[in-house]
């Protein structure tokens, strides 16, 4: 019988990058972790690492570049 798989979702931080997205919590699923968070914001996206930091129970993702939607 194989274990049910638990999907977790860890509220996060984001830090850096344009400050109306800073300031927002966001929830993202536990194994995207380890993957950059992209954002679209305006014409283009936001990216965001996490480097394992946390501050309580939050997942701090901090900037780290932007890239432009491809017209």
């Amino acid at each position: 019988m194989e274990a049910a798989m638990s999907v977790t979702q860890v509220k996060i931080a984001l830090s850096g990058g344009p400050a109306e997205l800073a300031a927002a919590e966001r929830s993202v699923l536990a194994s995207a972790l380890d993957r950059t968070l992209k954002i679209r914001h305006g014409a283009g996206y936001e990216h965001f690492v996490h480097g394992g930091e946390f501050q309580a129970d939050i997942a701090v993702f901090r900037w780290s570049h932007r890239t432009k939607i491809a017209e």
